[in-house]
């Protein structure tokens, strides 16, 4: 049985909003009393995936997934997808538009800052039918 599961919306462009479902889980999770260390991990993935969404993905949800021994981040959107994963995954690769880069996003480290940080990422996705992120956290880990 989970200790909890959340569900978080993330709507396309909303650069206001952008952000707070990453704060929010970082909330919940120093509140149940996780490593500092590993809330870090997971703020910066559930950060980065956020804001992929927000930019790229059209409209999308998070869900929190927590247990005593694994946390989960499961990320999907609505958008275009991804042509090549691979490419994707490789530091300074980025599709960002020009206006996105000029409010200093956009830099091609999304998904590698998720690699690095997960104890796994998965990455799931079609041109023209969306992502869906699997990032799963280790409880000690040292990562």
């Amino acid at each position: 049985m989970p200790l909890l599961e959340r569900r978080f919306t993330i709507k396309a462009n909303d650069f206001v909003k952008a952000g707070e479902v990453s704060i929010e889980v970082q909330g919940i999770l120093k509140k149940i009393g996780f490593d500092p260390t590993l809330v870090r991990r997971v703020s910066i993935c559930a950060y980065e995936a956020e804001m992929n969404v927000v930019m790229h993905g059209g409209d999308g949800e998070m869900m929190l997934h927590v247990e005593p021994e694994e946390i989960d981040l499961v990320c999907s959107d609505q958008g275009g997808g991804i042509e090549d994963i691979e490419l994707a995954l490789l530091p300074g690769y980025s599709t960002a538009r020009p206006e996105h880069q000029e409010m200093g996003f956009g830099a091609g480290m999304g998904l590698p800052n998720i690699k690095k940080n997960a104890s796994s990422l998965d990455v799931y996705s079609r041109k023209g039918e969306g992502t869906r992120l699997i990032m799963k956290f280790e409880v000690g880990d040292e990562h």
